[in-house]
């Protein structure tokens, strides 16, 4: 017999929570790795790992809050934690692989389109092994083609954040690309769960709702959500992140020209009061002679 689906049994509340929180994941990934690439330190690769494990753990929490809106109505649905939680190590892990080839390689047409592919995959990976993961009295079924675009669309998507990751360097440029990751994830899990049908075994009818699979899953979530508002946190606290390097908009010092006086200089904040702006040597005292030699009377050499 073949079940009734529905994928917003909870309205536009779930598919709203899960592209929010696709977004945050997004967000946090593109500033970390912006922060690696910018400042070559000695945590570049902490900041890699950081941003690899926001974006996996942000796409993990939007598939779950969306299949939390999802039911077949003859059959209650149930999850194998093992399962969904592998799932979690897989997005985090080709994210991961993805956001590191990237990041150590440069922004070059290969390392984009390998880092893109690894990383789409993992995403359509982690898609339908967390589909593997629920339990139901019927059996699962897929169309090819539409399992084929979505997989289309996750590499495309995870081709296009990594360019983002290492072109867009704007809090605000950041934020927009950010919703873009957003909206090309979830499109891409809405695409996956159109290829869905379920034929149930058997022919009597049971009454499902996704009460059941909302208890489970929101335990589950709670973790995942915990670690993206700490990262964010960390974010919001490092200032290269939120608003940019200050360095670069300083303007550079105009090199001093033999023969001209240089200009005072009035000391900024952090410098010693004593600071001198005269060139080293003694050049300046002797052409300060001759114009005072000039001027008919003598001054002295400073």
């Amino acid at each position: 017999m073949q079940g009734t689906v529905d994928g917003f049994s909870y309205g536009l509340v779930t598919p709203v929570a899960a592209f929010l929180m696709a977004c945050l994941g997004g967000a946090l990934g593109l500033r970390c790795t912006t922060r690696s690439l910018r400042h070559r330190d000695t945590f570049k690769a902490g900041w890699l790992a950081l941003g690899a494990t926001s974006i996996g753990t942000g796409i993990w929490t939007m598939h779950f809050i969306a299949m939390m809106g999802f039911s077949v109505e003859q059959a209650p649905i149930e999850y194998d934690r093992p399962i969904t939680f592998a799932s979690l190590g897989v997005a985090v892990l080709m994210v991961g692989i993805g956001i590191f080839i990237v990041g150590y390689r440069g922004a070059t047409t290969l390392t984009l389109v390998t880092g893109g592919t690894i990383t789409g995959l993992g995403v359509a990976t982690m898609h339908y092994l967390g589909m593997a993961g629920m339990r139901l009295q019927g059996r699962i079924e897929y169309d090819t083609l539409t399992v084929a675009l979505s997989v289309v669309i996750a590499v495309v998507a995870a081709t296009a954040a990594l360019w983002a990751a290492v072109s867009v360097h704007g809090f605000l440029a950041s934020l927009g690309a950010s919703l873009v990751m957003g909206g090309a994830v979830s499109g891409m899990h809405y695409t996956a769960m159109a290829a869905v049908s379920v034929h149930l075994h058997g022919t009597e009818t049971r009454t499902g709702t996704g009460d059941g699979a909302t208890s489970l899953l929101l335990p589950m979530l709670i973790g995942p959500a915990v670690f993206l508002i700490l990262a964010a946190v960390v974010v919001m606290f490092d200032p290269l992140l939120v608003m940019g390097d200050p360095d670069w908009q300083r303007p550079a010092r105009t090199p001093h020209r033999p023969g001209v006086p240089a200009p005072r200089h009035v000391p900024s904040y952090g410098e010693p009061a004593n600071w001198s702006a005269r060139p080293a040597g003694r050049p300046a005292g002797r052409a300060a002679r001759r114009s005072v030699a000039r001027g008919g009377h003598r001054s002295q050499d400073w």
